[in-house]
């Protein structure tokens, strides 16, 4: 599994980009700028964005820099805590005739070879004329159900894609761009998939900001 402290970030100060990759070296250099902003007339904001994501890492900057490497160190502690092992496979819940569905269930005896699903079972609410259906498949509802979530993904795969990334990219942009020149119309040229007229709006925004929005928009359009 994957460390909170790997996790891939970038920091702006103001807007310059200053650091970017793992959180863990990403925070010491953000550290630095917000130590050395202090110093400044105008202290500039320093931010850290999940790159899979776009949301504000919030740290503790007060203190020295051992004192931030030691909270930080707690921190990462407590998340490495709360992710540790998972929690126990639940019973899986009975099918429209009212028996379990062994090929879902973790105690089900396999067959010599037969590889671990590695499934999980969770509540699933359905008309009856839906329960009624999926037993009539070959397998039972749990394969049926597998099935058509899976074909229901590929053809969403796409449009899924450029959700996500138009959502990442509205978020960053709200938070570093919310007040340059053509936001509320470079948002709507965003969700209209017009890349051209939305790379004209934000020509003239801070050269990192642009740069750090079309890497998370790559999807987008």
């Amino acid at each position: 599994m994957k460390k909170w402290t790997d996790m891939l970030c970038t920091a702006f100060e103001g807007n310059q980009c200053i650091a970017t990759g793992e959180l863990k070296t990403v925070a010491m250099a953000a550290k630095s700028a917000v130590d050395r902003s202090a110093d400044q007339r105008t202290p500039r904001p320093v931010l850290i964005f999940n790159d899979a994501t776009s949301e504000i890492i919030e740290l503790d900057w007060r203190g020295s820099v051992s004192e931030f490497q030691t909270r930080f160190d707690l921190l990462a502690h407590e998340h490495a805590r709360m992710a540790g092992p998972g929690c126990p496979d639940l019973p899986d819940a009975p099918t429209a005739s009212g028996a379990t569905d062994t090929a879902t269930s973790p105690e089900a005896a396999r067959g010599p070879g037969r590889p671990r699903l590695g499934v999980v079972a969770r509540e699933v609410t359905l008309l009856p004329r839906h329960w009624e259906w999926l037993a009539s498949q070959p397998g039972g509802a749990s394969v049926a159900l597998r099935k058509l979530v899976e074909v229901a993904r590929r053809s969403s795969e796409v449009k899924d894609r450029v959700r996500q990334a138009s959502a990442m990219g509205y978020k960053f942009m709200s938070t570093m761009a919310g007040h340059e020149p053509g936001f509320e119309e470079a948002s709507r040229a965003l969700f209209a998939a017009d890349q051209a007229r939305f790379d004209a709006l934000i020509a003239a925004w801070p050269v990192d900001v642009q740069t750090h929005l079309k890497k998370i928009l790559a999807d987008a359009f």
